[in-house]
Parts: C-alpha cells; sequence; structure tokens
C-alpha cells in the first residue's frame, strides 16, 4: 500500500500544473443588488465581463484555482503582492478572455489584446476606503498599460444607480459592481460587494443532455441541469443548431438568464447564455 501512495505522489507529481487538484483561491463573491441600500456607502464600478483571476504574488490563477499560462512579459514586474481583478478583452468580447485564458499554451498576439483589470488588494488589513488609494497606487508603481485600476464612483440615488447602469448597458458593458467602503476584504458572499444587471442571471451545473425531438431529433434537445442548491431543471431555450450538435459536457458549468423565481425556487423562462470554463467543479 506504502508503494502504490508513493507511485500516485510520482504520477501526481509529472502532471502538469493545470491538471492537479487545484486549491481555489478564498475569494469575495457577489450577492445581487437590492434597492433600498444606503448607497452612500458604497463605491460603484463597471461589472467587466470577462474571467475573474487572483494574482498570488507569483502565478495567476483562476477562480477554481487553477494556474493560467500567460506569457513572461504580462506578468513581469508584478508584485509580491496578491491582486484581485478581471481577466478582459474589452466590452462583448468574454468569448476571446475565455479562450485565451484556457490555452495550455499562451497566445501570444492573444494575450496582447487582454487587460487585468484590478478591483481589490486581498492582503490588506484595511478597508475598501483605505485600500482603494492602495490599489490605484501599486498599479501606478507597475507601469503596465494592460494592468489598471477599475474606476471606482459615488452614487447618490437608486435613480442615479439605474441612469448609469442604462449608459453603462447601452455603451456595451454587463452592468455594474458595488463594494462597501467600509468591508475588510472577507471570503464569501455578503453584501460587501452586490452585482446590478439589467437581467437576472445564474449558473448551473450539466447533469445531462436530453435527446431532442422533431427538428432537433438526433441531437441535443435541452440540457438537464443542476442549480447550486440541488435543485435540477430542463434549460431547453437560447440554442444555436450548433450549441445542439456540440452541447456543453456533463459535468461543465453554464450561465443561463431568467425573469424571476417559480415558488418553488426554480427559474422562470431560463434560457442559456453561455459555457462557463473558468468555474470550479464545486462552483459557484
Amino acid at each position: 500500500m506504502r508503494r502504490r501512495a508513493c507511485l500516485a505522489l510520482l504520477v501526481l507529481a509529472a502532471l502538469p500544473l493545470q491538471a492537479r487538484a487545484a486549491e481555489a483561491p478564498a475569494l469575495l463573491l457577489a450577492q445581487v443588488y437590492r434597492a433600498g441600500l444606503p448607497l452612500q456607502d458604497y463605491w460603484v464600478s463597471e461589472k467587466y465581463d470577462g474571467v475573474r483571476a487572483y494574482w498570488d504574488g507569483h502565478r495567476l490563477r483562476t477562480r477554481g484555482g487553477e494556474t493560467i499560462a500567460v506569457p513572461a512579459w504580462f506578468t513581469a514586474g508584478w508584485p509580491a503582492t496578491p491582486l484581485d481583478g478581471e481577466l478582459w478583452a474589452g466590452r462583448g468580447r468574454f468569448g476571446h478572455a475565455q479562450s485565451t485564458v484556457r490555452q495550455q499554451q499562451p497566445d501570444d498576439a492573444a494575450w496582447r489584446a487582454m487587460r487585468f483589470m484590478v478591483f481589490d488588494l486581498p492582503g490588506d488589513p484595511g478597508t475598501f476606503d483605505e485600500r482603494l488609494p492602495a490599489l490605484q497606487a501599486a498599479v501606478a508603481r507597475l507601469g503596465r498599460p494592460w494592468v489598471q485600476a477599475v474606476p471606482q464612483q459615488r452614487v447618490a440615488t437608486d435613480a442615479a444607480l439605474q441612469a448609469l447602469l442604462a449608459r453603462t448597458v447601452r455603451a456595451g458593458g454587463e452592468g455594474l459592481m458595488l463594494h462597501r467602503g467600509a468591508s475588510l476584504y472577507r471570503a464569501g458572499r455578503s453584501d460587501d460587494l452586490l452585482k446590478l444587471k439589467t437581467h437576472e442571471d445564474a449558473e448551473a451545473r450539466v447533469v445531462a443532455h436530453l435527446p431532442g425531438k422533431g427538428r432537433h431529433a438526433g441531437r441535443m434537445g435541452a440540457l438537464l441541469v443542476e442549480m447550486p442548491s440541488g435543485q435540477r431543471f430542463r434549460l431547453g431555450a437560447g440554442w444555436s443548431d450548433a450549441d445542439r450538435d456540440h452541447p456543453p459536457p456533463v459535468g461543465s458549468w453554464v450561465t443561463y438568464r431568467y425573469r424571476g423565481l417559480q415558488a418553488g425556487g426554480l427559474p422562470r423562462f431560463a434560457s442559456y447564455l453561455r459555457v462557463r470554463a473558468d468555474l470550479p467543479p464545486g462552483a459557484p
């Protein structure tokens, strides 16, 4: 038994880092914004439609803990302190960001279009009000145009917040984030960090491919997906013919849009949006 255990460890050590079981970083996660919260307590920024990334002082890692293969120049000179941010290719270019991050061998040309939008300093013990100037100073010292501090602003009223959301979405943005100024960096979901969009969306894990009927006979008709709560439902809307021919694999995560919840907690009018290849098996 001891020999087998040693052999297993040797095999594991021989695997590329991306293939090993990764320990996910302890990240601050967002709740959904609710009207009536004290907006004077929050900083507001754009919600970037990219891939969450964590710089641990030595390497860039996904939300699931996997090491991201980047060109050496991209992280050259980065600080030894952690940075939390989004790998972003620009508005409406989530596909480029996700495919670039997933490459086992970094595509230099693809990374030239990427930016690391830094929105927090996980290792700083201060409040977000105190971390924000420290973050901006750290990014300024770094002096890399592809590393940017996320612009933050104050919004006084819910009406002003909704107007900012409408302008952001019209310009091609995904939505807004609200960060409580008095909060410390704490892992998990809380009202310290909030997200606001014009539509509701969520993630679910693919459990099975359900066969199609009629025009879709012989290919995927819907996915059976499981919410983090353990509830399951059919996700049959929002698919192109190409998606049905090559559906997301069982075990992967997908994002779907919906319009409110039924009495039992299942989403109403759920529609497939995209695959979330950056989420770990136990997400979200």
